[in-house]
């Protein structure tokens, strides 16, 4: 299938398409919600999406990577030498640089976008607490809108101007329901992803919060903060949901269904009681094959071919995006 993928996009040169094989196999194993929702789009369509994916988690991996002799430095020296490849062109060997570089090339993504995100990863080694929406908001946008704007060129649009804000939105609709749903998680690493004043109205701070994680439980005053912060990441994605029309319709379906599970994770956050200790709320795999099998079929339809219909002898599926979903590890849930 990859090489359908990579015939179709039009990328024949062979050490290119092995970086961008190494992004595709890069978004399978650690993506796999998205990656999901990436078979929705046509074949043509998902190397730059797979390739985009790869530079975020090379960046994601210098911050995480577990190395207790790995200085904070050191971090930042790696950071920013990803910046200056980036920057300068020069891969240095590195396979995702050279898939990223040249998918930014082909759909003319502007660099200040990848720039943007670099700064938000760099935040992170350093910033542990937001002070306030506003603090928090210019992490987000690097963090998270900027990779839908990054999309927004691959997708397609009627009006890329329009369509923009929208795209935005969903990017931190995304990343704001990770910070609900990883509290736990974010807290072992010493952060806290949500702001500090509104959840001291609640009198909700850190202390209180590590004390739930070395509880393993939740507290009223914790539950309540974080229904604020829920209620106001529902509001952004009714938003951004309402610019899905201004995609090209062959790009409607994967980013409906991608919406569709992300925001099923509130759901289940709210169905939880906000008690996001010692558990993590997921979207069954269940629910997402029938949600992304649904998909498949608005994909196909969309795609299917125009004029009058003709026999087909064939036992091939109608387009190579209609495979069965449940291919995807079983053990990842949304």
């Amino acid at each position: 299938m990859i090489r359908t993928e990579l015939d179709a996009a039009g990328i024949t040169e062979q050490g290119l398409r092995r970086s961008y094989r190494i992004c595709r196999e890069l978004n399978a194993r650690h993506g796999k919600t998205f990656f999901l929702a990436t078979r929705l789009l046509a074949p043509d369509q998902r190397p730059a999406v797979h390739a985009l994916y790869g530079f975020a988690r090379r960046a994601d991996d210098i911050l995480d990577e577990f190395d207790p002799f790995l200085s904070t430095a050191e971090r930042a020296a790696r950071l920013d030498r990803l910046a200056r490849q980036f920057g300068s062109g020069d891969t240095g060997g590195d396979p995702v640089l050279a898939a990223v570089l040249h998918t930014a090339e082909a759909y003319r993504i502007p660099n200040h976008l990848f720039s943007a995100f670099l700064a938000s990863m760099r935040l992170d080694l350093s910033v542990t607490d937001f002070p306030d929406r506003a603090a928090l908001d210019r992490y987000v946008y690097g963090s998270a809108e900027v990779i839908g704007l990054q999309l927004l060129p691959v997708l397609g649009t009627t009006d890329s101007a329009a369509a923009a804000p929208y795209a935005a939105a969903l990017g931190k609709a995304f990343q704001l329901t990770n910070f609900l749903r990883d509290v736990d998680e974010d807290l072992a690493r010493n952060r806290v992803y949500l702001p500090a004043d509104e959840l001291a109205a609640y009198g909700v701070d850190r202390e209180l919060l590590f004390w739930c994680r070395r509880h393993r439980r939740g507290e009223p005053r914790v539950r309540r903060a974080l229904a604020a912060q829920h209620a106001i990441t529902r509001e952004i994605y009714d938003y951004a949901l309402g610019g899905i029309e201004l995609l090209a319709p062959r790009s409607r379906p994967c980013v409906t269904t991608a919406a569709i599970l992300y925001a099923e994770i509130l759901d289940r956050i709210e169905a939880a009681d906000f008690e996001v200790f010692g558990r993590r709320a997921r979207v069954g795999i269940g629910r997402r094959l029938q949600v992304g099998a649904a998909g498949q079929l608005r994909a196909w339809w969309v795609r299917r071919p125009a004029g009058p219909a003709r026999p087909n002898t064939s036992r091939a599926t109608p387009d190579d995006s209609a495979l069965p979903l449940d291919s995807a590890d079983p053990r990842e849930h949304t």
